[in-house]
Protein backbone atom coordinates (compact mmCIF):
# COMPACT_ATOMS: atom_id res chain seq x y z
CA UNK A 1 0.00 0.00 0.00
CA UNK A 2 2.82 2.14 0.96
CA UNK A 3 4.84 1.67 -2.61
CA UNK A 4 1.28 2.25 -4.66
CA UNK A 5 0.83 5.33 -2.55
CA UNK A 6 4.47 6.60 -3.15
CA UNK A 7 4.30 5.47 -7.31
CA UNK A 8 0.76 7.48 -7.32
CA UNK A 9 2.43 10.63 -5.89
CA UNK A 10 5.90 10.59 -7.80
CA UNK A 11 3.39 9.39 -10.81
CA UNK A 12 1.26 12.98 -10.05
CA UNK A 13 4.19 15.14 -9.91
CA UNK A 14 5.82 13.71 -13.36
CA UNK A 15 2.64 14.93 -14.80
CA UNK A 16 2.64 17.71 -13.28
CA UNK A 17 5.99 18.78 -14.15
CA UNK A 18 6.00 17.48 -17.83
CA UNK A 19 3.68 20.21 -18.51
CA UNK A 20 5.97 22.93 -17.71
CA UNK A 21 9.14 21.53 -18.93
CA UNK A 22 11.67 19.50 -17.46
CA UNK A 23 14.65 20.68 -15.18
CA UNK A 24 17.45 18.65 -13.91
CA UNK A 25 15.87 17.25 -10.99
CA UNK A 26 12.55 16.06 -13.07
CA UNK A 27 12.84 12.05 -13.65
CA UNK A 28 11.70 11.38 -17.04
CA UNK A 29 7.77 10.30 -17.04
CA UNK A 30 6.39 7.93 -14.05
CA UNK A 31 4.33 5.50 -14.44
CA UNK A 32 0.51 6.09 -14.02
CA UNK A 33 -0.68 4.59 -10.62
CA UNK A 34 -3.19 2.30 -12.69
CA UNK A 35 -0.54 0.71 -15.15
CA UNK A 36 -0.43 -3.13 -14.88
CA UNK A 37 2.45 -2.33 -17.28
CA UNK A 38 4.39 -1.23 -14.37
CA UNK A 39 4.03 -4.17 -12.33
CA UNK A 40 3.66 -6.97 -14.11
CA UNK A 41 6.21 -5.64 -17.54
CA UNK A 42 9.32 -4.22 -14.95
CA UNK A 43 10.32 -8.07 -14.08
CA UNK A 44 13.12 -7.91 -16.70
CA UNK A 45 16.03 -5.59 -18.51
CA UNK A 46 15.53 -5.65 -21.99
CA UNK A 47 18.17 -7.10 -24.62
CA UNK A 48 20.53 -4.95 -25.55
CA UNK A 49 22.62 -4.54 -29.22
CA UNK A 50 25.99 -3.57 -29.36
CA UNK A 51 26.89 -0.09 -30.19
CA UNK A 52 27.16 0.02 -34.01
CA UNK A 53 24.63 -2.74 -35.14
CA UNK A 54 22.22 -2.07 -37.44
CA UNK A 55 18.63 -2.77 -34.84
CA UNK A 56 15.37 -1.86 -36.94
CA UNK A 57 13.08 0.33 -35.16
CA UNK A 58 15.85 2.52 -33.61
CA UNK A 59 16.26 6.08 -35.43
CA UNK A 60 19.51 7.76 -35.77
CA UNK A 61 20.31 9.91 -33.17
CA UNK A 62 21.24 13.78 -33.73
CA UNK A 63 25.02 15.41 -32.95
CA UNK A 64 28.15 13.33 -32.61
CA UNK A 65 26.27 10.61 -30.05
CA UNK A 66 29.32 9.10 -29.01
CA UNK A 67 30.09 12.02 -27.15
CA UNK A 68 28.47 11.75 -23.77
CA UNK A 69 29.36 15.38 -22.65
CA UNK A 70 26.97 17.03 -24.97
CA UNK A 71 23.45 16.06 -25.63
CA UNK A 72 21.87 13.56 -28.46
CA UNK A 73 18.05 13.18 -29.09
CA UNK A 74 16.64 10.41 -31.40
CA UNK A 75 14.95 11.51 -34.89
CA UNK A 76 12.06 10.38 -36.41
CA UNK A 77 11.55 7.12 -36.61
CA UNK A 78 10.79 5.49 -40.00
CA UNK A 79 7.95 2.19 -40.74
CA UNK A 80 5.76 0.93 -37.97
CA UNK A 81 7.05 1.44 -34.87
CA UNK A 82 8.14 -1.38 -32.56
CA UNK A 83 5.91 -3.30 -30.60
CA UNK A 84 8.13 -4.06 -27.86
CA UNK A 85 10.89 -2.73 -26.19
CA UNK A 86 14.38 -2.09 -28.56
CA UNK A 87 17.53 -0.91 -26.72
CA UNK A 88 21.01 -0.56 -28.06
CA UNK A 89 24.34 0.57 -26.37
CA UNK A 90 25.99 3.74 -28.45
CA UNK A 91 28.51 4.14 -24.94
CA UNK A 92 28.91 1.40 -23.01
CA UNK A 93 29.86 2.56 -19.35
CA UNK A 94 32.37 0.48 -16.74
CA UNK A 95 31.54 -0.25 -13.44
CA UNK A 96 28.67 -1.80 -11.46
CA UNK A 97 25.68 -2.41 -13.40
CA UNK A 98 22.27 -0.59 -12.76
CA UNK A 99 19.25 -3.01 -11.90
CA UNK A 100 15.66 -2.48 -11.39
CA UNK A 101 15.67 -2.06 -7.98
CA UNK A 102 18.64 0.99 -8.20
CA UNK A 103 18.24 4.71 -7.89
CA UNK A 104 20.32 5.99 -10.70
CA UNK A 105 21.67 9.50 -12.09
CA UNK A 106 21.13 9.86 -15.89
CA UNK A 107 21.19 12.67 -18.65
CA UNK A 108 18.68 12.04 -20.96
CA UNK A 109 16.47 13.31 -23.94
CA UNK A 110 13.12 12.17 -24.74
CA UNK A 111 11.65 12.15 -28.16
CA UNK A 112 8.32 10.82 -30.08
CA UNK A 113 9.29 8.08 -32.37
CA UNK A 114 5.93 9.33 -34.99
CA UNK A 115 7.58 12.69 -35.78
CA UNK A 116 11.04 13.06 -33.72
CA UNK A 117 9.26 15.84 -31.32
CA UNK A 118 11.75 16.39 -27.95
CA UNK A 119 8.75 16.52 -24.84
CA UNK A 120 11.14 15.99 -22.64
CA UNK A 121 15.09 16.72 -21.48
CA UNK A 122 17.05 17.16 -18.61
CA UNK A 123 19.86 18.59 -20.52
CA UNK A 124 17.41 22.06 -21.23
CA UNK A 125 18.86 22.89 -17.79
CA UNK A 126 22.62 22.17 -18.39
CA UNK A 127 23.98 19.26 -18.16
CA UNK A 128 23.42 18.54 -14.14
CA UNK A 129 21.75 14.49 -14.11
CA UNK A 130 18.36 13.62 -12.80
CA UNK A 131 18.11 11.33 -9.53
CA UNK A 132 15.18 8.99 -9.13
CA UNK A 133 14.68 5.39 -8.52
CA UNK A 134 14.00 3.23 -11.54
CA UNK A 135 10.74 1.91 -9.80
CA UNK A 136 9.16 5.34 -10.10
CA UNK A 137 9.44 4.96 -13.41
CA UNK A 138 7.45 4.26 -16.83
CA UNK A 139 8.62 0.17 -16.92
CA UNK A 140 9.91 0.73 -20.60
CA UNK A 141 12.45 2.86 -19.19
CA UNK A 142 13.61 1.28 -16.27
CA UNK A 143 13.53 -1.71 -18.41
CA UNK A 144 15.96 -0.17 -20.98
CA UNK A 145 18.50 1.53 -18.51
CA UNK A 146 19.13 -1.93 -16.40
CA UNK A 147 22.14 -3.42 -16.86
CA UNK A 148 23.93 -0.14 -18.19
CA UNK A 149 26.87 1.22 -16.75
CA UNK A 150 27.63 4.47 -15.55
CA UNK A 151 29.51 5.81 -18.38
CA UNK A 152 27.28 4.47 -21.11
CA UNK A 153 24.98 6.03 -23.21
CA UNK A 154 21.89 3.94 -24.48
CA UNK A 155 19.11 4.67 -26.75
CA UNK A 156 15.99 3.02 -26.27
CA UNK A 157 12.83 3.03 -28.05
CA UNK A 158 9.10 2.15 -25.68
CA UNK A 159 6.27 0.74 -27.16
CA UNK A 160 2.76 2.34 -25.63
CA UNK A 161 2.25 -0.68 -23.60
CA UNK A 162 5.22 0.00 -21.30
CA UNK A 163 5.01 3.47 -21.55
CA UNK A 164 1.90 5.36 -21.11
CA UNK A 165 -0.66 3.30 -23.42
CA UNK A 166 -3.20 5.06 -24.39
CA UNK A 167 -3.20 7.98 -22.06
CA UNK A 168 -2.15 11.20 -23.13
CA UNK A 169 0.45 12.64 -20.61
CA UNK A 170 1.42 16.37 -20.47
CA UNK A 171 2.81 16.82 -24.21
CA UNK A 172 2.73 12.99 -25.31
CA UNK A 173 -0.28 11.84 -26.86
CA UNK A 174 -2.33 9.01 -26.15
CA UNK A 175 -0.53 5.77 -27.65
CA UNK A 176 2.84 7.09 -28.36
CA UNK A 177 6.57 5.46 -28.71
CA UNK A 178 8.45 6.93 -26.77
CA UNK A 179 12.82 7.26 -27.71
CA UNK A 180 15.05 7.89 -24.95
CA UNK A 181 18.91 8.47 -25.33
CA UNK A 182 19.48 8.69 -21.61
CA UNK A 183 23.63 8.74 -20.45
CA UNK A 184 23.75 6.73 -17.23
CA UNK A 185 25.88 9.06 -14.88
CA UNK A 186 26.08 7.22 -11.57
CA UNK A 187 24.31 3.73 -9.90
CA UNK A 188 23.28 4.31 -6.17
Amino acid sequence: MRRSLAAAVAGLVSIALAGCGSDATTPPPAAPASSTAATSAAAEPAPVAAPGQAVPGIPPLTGNPTDVTTASQAKAGTGQPPTRLLAQDVVVGKGTAATLADTVDVRYSGTLYSDGTLFDSSWSSGDEPANFPLDAVVPGFAQGIAGMQPGGRRVMVIPPALGYGNRATGPIPPGSTLVFVVDLVAVK
